[in-house]
C-alpha cells in the first residue's frame, strides 16, 4: 500500500475485496479521512468519499460510526456541497449581462433537486434518526440554514431570467419544470418555515404571472390552485389551534401570541395569492371549481359562528376576520362571471355534511351581496341557473340549517349606517340579505324569484316557509301596488284550487293573509266588492259566494279599512251560516263536512277580527247554529274521523266568542263530550282545542244548575293537560290554568284542578319563571348537533311526498241521533230563548225581531205536530 502518493494509493484501492478492506480499515481509514479533509479537487473530494462510503463504511461498528466517521465526513460534506453549489448560482448572478435559459439549463434543476431532498430529510430527521436525532441536530440545523440560502439565491437567479413569446419550447418546458418542481418543494416545508413557505409561493405566483403568455398552457394549474387551497387551509386551522390554546391557558400575549399574529399574516398571504393567481388563470379552472368551493366551505365551517367552529376569544376571531377572510373575499367576486363556479355552488347533488350547511348559506349569501354590483349577464348567469337558481339554492341550503336556526346562532350585522356592528339572528340575517337581493333583483328574473318564493313558501320546513314569505312581503312592499295585487290574486286563487285540508294551503293561507294587509285599499274595494271592471280582476272573490269562503277563512278582516270590514264580515256570515244550515237540514253526511269546516273557519274568522262589528241578530244566528252541532256530536266518532275533529276544534274557538252567552245546557254537552272524548286519547291539535276552551271558562260563571257536573269534569280536564307528556300541550295547559286561575270566580276549582304535588310543582315553577334545567352552551350545541341529524333523515324521507286529501266517502253518514242529542238541541233551543230575553231587557228590539219570532213560532208549531 502506497505511503506518500495519495493517486497511487486511490488506484490500489480500487483492486481490493471486501475481507481485504476489513483487515486494512484501521490503517487506510485515517489516511482517507484525511485526504478527503485536505483535498482542495472537487474531482479528487467526490472519489475519496465514494470509497469511504462504498468500501469502508459497512464495517466501522456501530458504536464507533458516529465518531469515527459521521462527525468527519457529513459536516464537511453535506455543507460543502451546498456551499458550492450556492458559488455557482452566486456566481452566475454576478454576471452584468442577461443570461439566457439555455445557457445554464442544467443548473436550476440540479440545485432544485438537492433543495428538495436536502429540506426533505430534514422534514423526516425526527422519524429517520429516531433517538439519535441530538447527535446530528447541529449538523441538520447547518444543513437547513445552506439549503435556505441556496434556493433564496436560485430564485434571485430565476428571476433574472426572461421567456418571451419567442423562446424555444426547450426554455419552456424547462421555466415549467422548474415551477413545478418548487410547488413540490411547497409540499415539503409548508409546516417548517413561515418565511420560507411564503417566499417560495411568492416566486411560484411571480413567475406563473410573469410569464404568463407563455407557460399558461403549460402549468398544472390544477396542483397549484390545489397546493394554494391545501396550504390556506393548514394556516388557517394553525391559528384556530393557537386561539384555542390561547383562550384555554388564558394567557393572552407572549411566544404565543406572535406566533398566531404571524400565522394570520401567512393566511392573508395565501388569500391574497389566491387572488392574484385566479384574476390571471381563472380559464384554466374548469375542473378545479370544487378546490375552491370546498376552501370556503371547510374556512366557514371552523369559524363562529358554526357549530363545529373551536371555542375562540373574540379578539382572535376579529384579528382572523379582519386580517384574513376580509383578504379572501375578492376571490367570491373574482369567481362570479365563471359558469363552472356557478355551476358547483348551485349543483342540487353536493351531499355537503351537517358541518358544512352553514357554511353553503354563507356562501350564497356573500354570492347575493356582490351580485348586485355586477353586469347584467353576470346576474343572469347566477339567477337563471342551470340546475336551479340562486333564490331556489338558498332556501335549499336555509332549509339545512335548522340546529343554527333552533340555537341560534348570531352573526355580526350593520343595521343603520354609521353605526357599529351588532350582533343579530341567522334568521334575521339571511332575510336582510335576502331582502336587498331582492330589491336590485332584475325585472327579467322575476320568474326565477317568484318560482323559488312559492316553491319554498310550499315546502315542508316550517322556517324556511316563513323566510319565504317574509321575502315575498318584502317585494310586495317594494314592488308596486299592481304587482302586490297580482300577487294576491294568484295567491287566492291557489287556495280556492286546492284541498283545503293540505299543509300547503295553510302555508298559503298565511301568506294572503299577510299580503292583504299591504294591498292598496282601492285594490282590496276592487278585488273583495266588483267595484271594478278592470281585467286584472276578472275573477274575484266575492265573500257573499260560499265558493270564495275556501279563500276567506284564511283572511284577517282587520286588514281592511272598517266600514269594507263591517260589510264584508256581514256577508261572510250571511254565506258561512246558510253552509252549515244547509249541511244541518241535510242527512249530514261526513263526506259533505269539509265545506262545513271551511264555513265555520270563516264564521271564527268573522268573530275574531270584526265580532264588534256584528249586529246582535247576526251573533244570535251564529250561536243557535252552533248549538246545534253538539246536539249530534259523539266522543266515538269525533276520535275516529279527522274531519269531525277539525269540526270539533272549531266549534270550541267559536265557543270562546260566545263564552259568556252560552247556557248551562250548552255548557254540560261541551264538557259531556271533552270529558268522554279524552278518555279515547284525542290528538295534540284537539287537546289543544280543549286548552284554549278551558282558559276561555275563567270568565263564565258556570250555572248553578251545571256546577255539580261541569266543575268536576273542568278540573278533570285541567289536571290531565297540566300533566301531559307533550311538552307544547303542557306549556299551553301551564299558560291556560294561569288564567284560568286569574279570573275565575269559581276559587274553590282552582285547588281541584292541581291533584298531584308533581303539578302543584310544575305550576308553581311556571309563575315563578323557574327553570329546570339549565344547559350549558356546549351541551345545547351539542344537541343542536344530534337533532340536525334527525331532522336530516326526516326531510329526506317527507322528499317527494304528497300529502293525502284524506277525504272520507260522501255517503257515509253520521249515526242516527240519541235521545240525548234531542235533549240537547231543545236545551239550546231554550237557551237561545233566554238569550233574546237578556237581550229585550237591555234595550229597545229592532223592526224585524217580531216578524222573526213569528217565523219561529210557526217552525215550532210544525215540529211539534210532527212528533204527535
Amino acid at each position: 500500500m502506497s505511503q506518500t502518493d495519495p493517486e497511487l494509493l486511490l488506484q490500489e484501492l480500487g483492486g481490493w475485496d471486501w475481507d481485504l478492506c476489513r483487515r486494512e480499515l484501521p490503517a487506510v481509514l485515517p489516511r482517507l479521512l484525511s485526504m478527503y479533509q485536505e483535498s482542495e479537487d472537487w474531482t479528487e473530494h467526490i472519489r475519496v468519499l465514494r470509497i469511504l462510503t462504498e468500501m469502508f463504511l459497512p464495517h466501522i461498528s456501530i458504536a464507533d460510526l458516529e465518531e469515527t466517521f459521521f462527525s468527519k465526513v457529513l459536516p464537511k460534506t453535506m455543507v460543502q456541497l451546498l456551499e458550492t453549489l450556492t458559488g455557482c448560482v452566486r456566481y452566475i448572478c454576478t454576471l452584468q449581462e442577461c443570461v439566457p435559459l439555455e445557457s445554464i439549463r442544467t443548473l436550476p434543476s440540479s440545485v432544485l433537486y438537492v433543495i428538495k431532498n436536502t429540506f426533505t430529510h430534514c422534514k423526516d430527521s425526527e422519524s429517520v434518526y429516531c433517538g439519535h436525532l441530538h447527535l446530528i441536530s447541529d449538523l441538520l440545523q447547518a444543513m437547513f440554514k445552506e439549503t435556505y440560502s441556496l434556493q433564496k439565491q436560485l430564485m434571485e437567479l430565476l428571476d433574472m431570467i426572461s421567456i418571451g413569446s419567442a423562446s424555444t419550447e426547450d426554455n419552456i418546458a424547462d421555466m415549467v419544470s422548474v415551477i413545478h418542481t418548487v410547488l413540490e418543494i411547497c409540499s415539503v416545508i409548508s409546516n417548517m418555515d413561515h418565511a420560507l413557505h411564503a417566499n417560495t409561493w411568492k416566486f411560484i405566483i411571480k413567475q406563473s404571472l410573469k410569464h404568463h403568455s407563455v407557460l399558461q398552457c403549460h402549468l398544472k394549474h390544477s396542483d397549484i390552485l390545489g397546493g394554494l387551497c391545501k396550504d390556506t387551509l393548514l394556516s388557517f386551522h394553525s391559528c384556530l389551534q393557537l386561539a384555542e390554546q390561547m383562550k384555554m391557558s388564558e394567557i393572552q400575549d407572549g411566544t404565543d401570541l406572535r406566533l398566531f399574529q404571524k400565522t394570520v399574516k401567512l393566511c392573508r398571504f395565501f388569500a391574497n395569492s389566491l387572488v392574484h393567481y385566479t384574476k390571471e388563470f381563472l380559464s384554466f379552472f374548469s375542473d378545479s371549481c370544487s378546490q375552491l368551493h370546498q376552501l370556503f366551505l371547510q374556512i366557514y365551517s371552523k369559524f363562529p359562528p358554526s357549530l363545529y367552529a373551536p371555542e375562540i376569544l373574540e379578539v382572535h376571531r376579529d384579528e382572523i376576520s379582519r386580517v384574513f377572510l376580509v383578504a379572501l373575499d375578492p376571490l367570491i367576486s373574482q369567481l362570479l362571471r365563471f359558469r363552472p363556479f356557478m355551476e358547483q355552488v348551485l349543483n342540487d347533488k353536493l351531499g355537503l355534511p351537517p358541518e358544512q350547511q352553514l357554511s353553503q348559506c354563507l356562501i350564497l349569501i356573500s354570492v347575493m351581496d356582490k351580485l348586485s354590483s355586477q353586469p347584467e349577464e353576470v346576474q343572469t348567469l347566477w339567477n337563471t341557473g342551470k340546475s336551479r337558481s340562486l333564490f331556489s339554492a338558498l332556501f335549499l341550503s336555509f332549509r339545512q340549517c335548522f340546529g343554527e336556526l333552533s340555537l341560534p346562532v348570531c352573526l355580526p350585522e350593520v343595521i343603520s349606517t354609521g353605526q357599529p356592528a351588532v350582533l343579530i339572528t341567522l334568521y334575521h340575517y339571511v332575510c336582510v340579505h335576502l331582502c336587498s337581493f331582492i330589491a336590485s333583483t332584475l325585472p327579467s328574473h322575476f320568474p326565477q324569484l317568484e318560482y323559488a318564493l312559492l316553491d319554498a313558501v310550499l315546502g315542508s320546513s316550517m322556517i324556511t316557509s316563513l323566510l319565504a314569505m317574509d321575502a315575498w312581503c318584502f317585494l310586495a312592499r317594494y314592488g308596486t301596488a299592481e304587482l302586490c295585487a297580482h300577487h294576491v290574486v294568484v295567491i287566492a286563487h291557489l287556495i280556492k284550487s286546492w284541498p283545503s285540508d293540505c299543509y300547503e294551503v295553510s302555508a298559503l293561507g298565511v301568506l294572503l293573509r299577510r299580503m292583504l294587509f299591504l294591498m292598496a285599499p282601492d285594490h282590496q274595494a276592487r278585488l273583495l266588492l266588483q267595484a271594478a271592471e278592470t281585467v286584472e280582476f276578472a275573477q274575484k272573490f266575492f265573500p257573499e259566494e260560499e265558493e270564495n269562503l275556501a279563500v276567506w277563512q284564511h283572511i284577517s278582516l282587520k286588514a281592511l279599512n272598517p266600514d269594507l270590514r263591517k260589510r264584508v264580515a256581514c256577508q261572510l256570515c250571511m254565506a258561512g251560516l246558510a253552509q252549515c244550515r244547509r249541511w244541518l237540514n241535510s242527512r249530514r253526511a261526513l263526506g259533505e263536512l269539509r265545506p262545513v269546516n271551511t264555513a265555520l273557519s270563516v264564521l271564527l274568522a268573522a268573530c275574531n277580527f270584526a265580532g264588534d262589528t256584528l249586529e246582535a241578530e247576526l251573533q244570535a244566528s251564529i250561536l243557535g247554529v252552533l248549538g246545534q252541532f253538539w246536539t249530534f256530536l259523539q266522543a266515538k266518532q269525533v276520535s275516529d274521523e279527522p274531519c269531525l275533529q277539525q269540526t270539533l276544534c272549531l266549534l270550541l274557538h267559536l265557543l270562546e266568542f260566545f263564552i259568556q252567552a252560552l247556557d248551562a245546557q250548552l255548557i254540560t254537552q261541551v264538557f259531556a263530550l271533552q270529558s268522554a272524548l279524552f278518555q279515547l286519547d284525542p290528538p295534540d291539535h284537539v287537546r289543544l282545542a280543549m286548552v284554549d276552551f278551558l282558559s276561555a271558562m275563567g270568565k263564565v260563571f258556570i250555572p248553578q244548575e251545571a256546577q255539580r257536573q261541569v266543575v268536576s269534569q273542568l278540573s278533570s280536564l285541567f289536571a290531565s293537560l297540566l300533566a301531559d307528556q307533550t311538552w307544547l300541550i303542557h306549556q299551553h295547559a301551564l299558560e291556560a290554568f294561569t288564567h284560568f286561575a286569574e279570573e275565575t270566580s269559581h276559587e274553590d276549582v282552582v285547588p281541584q284542578c292541581l291533584n298531584s304535588e308533581e303539578t302543584k310543582n310544575k305550576v308553581v315553577s311556571f309563575l315563578a319563571r323557574t327553570r329546570h334545567v339549565e344547559e350549558t352552551t356546549e351541551a345545547r350545541a351539542e344537541r343542536m348537533k344530534q337533532e340536525r341529524i334527525t331532522c336530516s333523515a326526516q326531510f329526506t324521507k317527507m322528499a317527494g311526498e304528497r300529502e293525502s286529501t284524506g277525504e272520507p266517502l260522501a255517503k257515509r253518514a253520521c249515526h242516527p241521533p240519541a235521545e240525548e242529542q234531542y235533549k240537547s238541541a231543545v236545551g239550546t233551543m231554550e237557551g237561545a230563548v233566554e238569550a233574546v230575553k237578556l237581550l229585550l231587557q237591555k234595550g229597545s228590539a229592532p223592526a224585524w225581531l217580531a216578524v222573526k219570532l213569528e217565523a219561529l213560532h210557526t217552525a215550532l208549531a210544525t215540529l211539534r205536530d210532527s212528533v204527535r
